[in-house]
């Protein structure tokens, strides 16, 4: 019988008493001894992830969004043993671009059922500290967004928090200067948003940054955004989404350490969630992580 610890965050957007009972019950069904561990508060993920793999359970499983999925991670990075995901949070970007499904009974399945896919992770010691990221970092106005969005927003309205608050400040949008050092070439230009993305999807299904990037190449893709106001906004998301190459607004590199200044210093956002203020340098873990996912989307290791 596999064990299983099922970490929760009962603060997470979407977290409700009644999936934890649903993924519990599945999980043991398909032969899995599970045991629930509650997060309380900031670093409690880490922790707990830690002690599970110290006392050698099988799979660490998430319950959450994706902040306390890559709380958990900080306990695990390097370790091989495997960590399993039933999206609950507000974006759920790492399941997105695992193609996990958002029902819990199905992730749960997943989790009992699927192979094991090795993946990159992303490093960045900022402000706050070192912290990992799975999807993107970056700097600016996304950063901004993300920091200014109410939990209770987020709770409520979902991704329609997120919106809200760009359509009521998109108009007033304008570039910033940015020195950037990618590996050791250094690049200096104005940008509304500067993104350092492991992964494809950054807004999963709706917005790709092309199918080379991928959560296992061993690098980091840098993205540089420029914009002034709503118009030139939606142009070059249009450009983004139809991968188009460089140009007077975006910006792209790959490297395996990114350095990114600002002055003034800018908002700093990991895989969504608030991240301290610039400057910060990201980093590849090339392989750091195993993770669950359905067989057909896995390589099984």
């Amino acid at each position: 019988m596999r064990r299983v610890v099922l970490i929760t965050n009962p603060y997470a957007a979407r977290n409700k008493p009644n999936v934890v009972r649903t993924v519990t019950s599945e999980l043991e069904r398909e032969a899995c001894q599970v045991e629930v561990v509650p997060t309380s508060g900031p670093g409690d993920a880490t922790r707990i992830a830690r002690a599970a793999v110290d006392d050698g359970v099988d799979i660490v499983t998430v319950y959450g969004g994706d902040g306390t999925i890559m709380q958990a991670v900080k306990g695990m990075i390097g370790q091989r043993v495997p960590l399993g995901i039933i999206p609950g949070g507000t974006g759920n970007l790492l399941a997105g671009n695992l193609k996990l499904s958002r029902s819990p009974k199905k992730a749960a399945r997943t989790v009992a059922r699927g192979v094991k896919r090795t993946i990159d992770v992303g490093r960045a010691e900022t402000s706050e500290g070192a912290r990992f990221f799975a999807v993107a970092c970056g700097a600016g106005y996304d950063a901004e967004i993300m920091a200014a969005t109410s939990g209770q927003a987020k709770r409520r309205w979902g991704m329609g928090a997120y919106m809200a608050r760009v359509v009521t400040t998109v108009r007033a949008l304008s570039p910033t200067p940015f020195a950037i050092t990618v590996d050791d070439e250094p690049i200096q230009l104005d940008a509304v948003m500067v993104l350092v993305a492991n992964c494809q999807h950054i807004m999963p299904p709706f917005l790709s940054l092309g199918p080379s990037v991928t959560l296992d190449d061993g690098v980091l893709d840098v993205v540089a955004l420029s914009a002034d106001g709503l118009l030139q906004a939606a142009w070059v998301v249009w450009q983004l989404a139809w991968h188009h190459p460089d140009g007077p607004h975006i910006v792209r590199r790959r490297g395996h350490t990114v350095r990114i200044e600002c002055e003034p210093a800018q908002p700093v956002q990991l895989d969504g969630e608030p991240g301290g203020t610039t400057p910060f340098t990201a980093s590849i873990v090339p392989r750091g992580l195993d993770v669950i996912v359905p067989k057909s989307h896995g390589t099984a290791s």
